[in-house]
């Protein structure tokens, strides 16, 4: 007696080549998000000179911030960085130069005369994103000191003035290539998938008695 050979094939539905693609997009996409999430991540404020809320009695060298990273200052001169000082009529003070050293970044203190005063900063975070934020804080001399004159538009240090600190939210190359990356990882997942999945099983021959 023998039997015939017989050649078996994968059967799929339409269902299971969905479930498939699924299985093997998330198979590739998985690991390349676990390693981009930390790239993503953003500088945040650990300090500042002078803090959020308090009050000023005497006026430092400088007003800094200081994040939990080095800053990406790329062009060595501070661009896209930015340090704003005002009080309640709008008045800016101080130069507008910066230094940026490592995770921080300060201005050479100025102010005007008593009374509540805000900082707006902009920083270009590790990651490459512009990051920015303001805050408040109170002004009351101890000493007698000479205030400084406000100026109605806000210092850049000689280059064109910002305005008023306000951040352009603008395309960074990390968040192109970080799309990029996702977009090849689940192509690739699909051409896994079908590789994978969708081989035919070779015939096998069968036994003859």
């Amino acid at each position: 007696m023998r039997a015939d050979n017989v050649a078996t094939e994968p059967r799929f539905t339409g269902f299971s080549w969905l479930r498939m693609f699924f299985l093997g997009s998330v198979l590739i996409v998985t690991p390349v998000l676990g390693l981009a999430a930390p790239a993503q991540a953003h500088n945040y404020l650990i300090a500042s000179t002078p803090e959020a809320g308090s009050t000023l009695t005497e006026l430092p060298e400088r007003f800094s911030i200081t994040t939990n990273e080095a800053l990406l200052d790329i062009s060595g001169d501070g661009t896209g960085f930015a340090m704003q000082v005002s009080d309640n009529a709008g008045l800016f003070y101080g130069d507008g130069c910066l230094i940026v050293d490592g995770s921080s970044m300060g201005t050479p203190a100025a102010l005007g005369e008593a009374g509540t005063y805000l900082v707006r900063w902009q920083i270009i975070s590790a990651d490459g994103h512009p990051i920015s934020d303001e805050f408040e804080f109170e002004w009351q001399p101890t000493d007698a000191l000479t205030a400084s004159v406000g100026s109605s538009v806000a210092p850049n240090c000689g280059r064109a003035p910002l305005d008023n600190g306000s951040v352009a939210e603008t395309a960074n190359l990390a968040d192109v290539l970080w799309v990029v990356g996702i977009l090849a990882s689940v192509v690739a997942g699909v051409l896994v998938t079908f590789w994978v999945f969708g081989r035919k099983k070779r015939p096998q021959a069968g036994k003859t008695d």
